[in-house]
């Protein structure tokens, strides 16, 4: 019999919210501002990794990407345009709240992202309201698919493998930390993540499943 989960490690990016700064928004960025979406791409991939690890600030990460040449638009500008990329997913934010508020289950973020980003995210749509750790990138330097990171989110929550799950929408984050023996469901939407998490046990008590329309 599968024990019941006391911890949750969640992704943010595509569970909770939106993806901060993926593909589609630096499109988006280049068509807005004029700039040359293959030049910042090839930019972009050579520097992000060391700005979601934390060793690059927001501005040292646009210094290479996007004002390493003089523009007709500020910097100021181009980070409101960044942060405003960011949407809450609602059914799977207020899945997580209930989760919270009705099993008092502990709830980690385990996610990839930038200092800058990361922080407006949480405050922008009260992650740490019902959150208790922020095991991301930039403040444990080290990013998935990593298993380290998994293992210090499992430190960290004070949690052993088999009474802790983990939601991502990335296959291959999912298999790491089902690697590492934590019950891992690949999110798709709420209702069907719900459903996967009952299926694996449940929490400490009778958890009922958003619905579809």
């Amino acid at each position: 019999m599968p024990q019941p989960v006391s911890t949750l490690f969640c992704d943010v990016g595509g569970v909770m919210l939106t993806n901060g700064w993926d593909r589609a928004a630096r499109r988006l960025a280049c068509d807005t501002y004029g700039l040359d979406h293959g030049e910042v791409d090839e930019r972009h991939h050579l520097t992000f990794d060391a700005y979601e690890e934390g060793r690059l600030s927001l501005d040292e990460y646009l210094d290479r990407t996007v004002f390493y040449a003089p523009r007709s638009f500020g910097r100021d500008e181009f980070k409101a345009f960044m942060y405003a990329r960011s949407q809450p997913l609602p059914e799977m934010l207020d899945y997580l709240r209930d989760v919270k508020a009705r099993h008092g289950i502990r709830i980690v973020a385990v996610n990839n992202e930038g200092r800058e980003l990361n922080l407006h995210r949480i405050r922008a749509f009260g992650l740490d309201c019902f959150i208790d750790a922020f095991v991301s990138s930039c403040f444990v330097h080290r990013r998935k698919p990593d298993a380290e990171i998994f293992r210090l989110a499992l430190d960290i929550a004070q949690a052993a493998p088999e009474t802790a799950a983990y939601i991502d929408d990335r296959p291959m984050f999912v298999e790491v930390a089902s690697g590492l023996g934590i019950r891992s469901v690949v999110h798709t939407d709420a209702a069907s993540t719900a459903r996967a998490l009952t299926a694996m046990g449940g929490f400490a008590g009778a958890c009922v499943a958003p619905t579809s329309d």
